[in-house]
């Protein structure tokens, strides 16, 4: 399982609701609100932050 940068969720690499790469590596989201918020700041959310959902 991967976790949403955005929100801390675990989601399955397998069926996530979106995918971004980000300086060679790949972030997994369990929607497509996190996977807009992330693209939108890619630099803020890859260090990982956890506190819900903010869409």
């Amino acid at each position: 399982m991967a976790r949403d940068p955005i929100c801390g969720m675990d989601v399955d690499e397998k069926k996530p609701a979106g995918t971004s790469v980000y300086q060679g590596k790949t972030y997994y989201f369990c929607s497509v609100g996190c996977k807009r918020t992330f693209d939108k700041d890619p630099a803020k959310y890859s260090g990982g932050t956890s506190g819900g959902h903010k869409m």
